[in-house]
């Protein structure tokens, strides 16, 4: 259930990444036109297209978290049995929920500190910056949690406990779950 949650979820998150890219193509470029068309340009362009790109950067390291898509070596894990291989991703999923807590409380704390503080040329407040970590923090909490989860009911595959794929072109093979 929260599985196909997670996944959709991470579509949405892809189409938005779509019409953030999208939107900074068109800002960017109308203003490169203008500047040297008309000798004028789009106040807010530079702005917004930079916290566009933030926003896309962080909810792009979400779907590449569900995907597994982050750097990653197996050299090690690999040659582990199912146990080490299993206590190898408690331990990393593990840290990476301290990291993801130290992230949503730097973030929370950004936040607060410039709730009143607006950016230069939208004049929207920075709390919405910076609210890219907390949404990144918590998401990626989830997946990891979700992730645990799965391992707990016995319902990952012994690739999935490695966490990386070996090539982008090759397909990830969905075999069997492990018991």
């Amino acid at each position: 259930m929260i599985q196909k949650l997670i996944d959709k979820y991470c579509k949405l998150l892809a189409w938005l990444i779509v019409g953030c890219l999208a939107l900074m193509v068109v800002l960017v470029f109308t203003n490169v036109v203008l500047r040297y068309a008309m000798n004028s340009g789009i106040a807010v362009s530079e702005e917004l297209s930079r916290w566009l790109f933030v926003w896309l950067t962080f909810l792009g390291g979400i779907i590449a978290m569900h995907e597994g898509a982050h750097l990653g070596t197996d050299t090690l894990v690999s040659r582990l049995p199912l146990a080490g291989k299993k206590a190898c991703l408690v331990i990393g999923h593990v840290l990476m929920l301290f990291v993801c807590w130290l992230l949503f409380k730097g973030a929370l704390d950004q936040v607060k500190i410039n709730w009143d503080s607006t950016s230069a040329a939208m004049e929207v407040s920075m709390a919405w910056f910076y609210g890219c970590g907390m949404v990144f923090a918590v998401s990626g909490a989830v997946i990891l949690l979700n992730h645990l989860w799965r391992l707990v009911m016995g319902q990952l595959t012994e690739a999935e406990l490695i966490g990386i794929r070996e090539s982008e072109e090759e397909p990830i093979d969905v075999p069997k779950p492990i018991q």
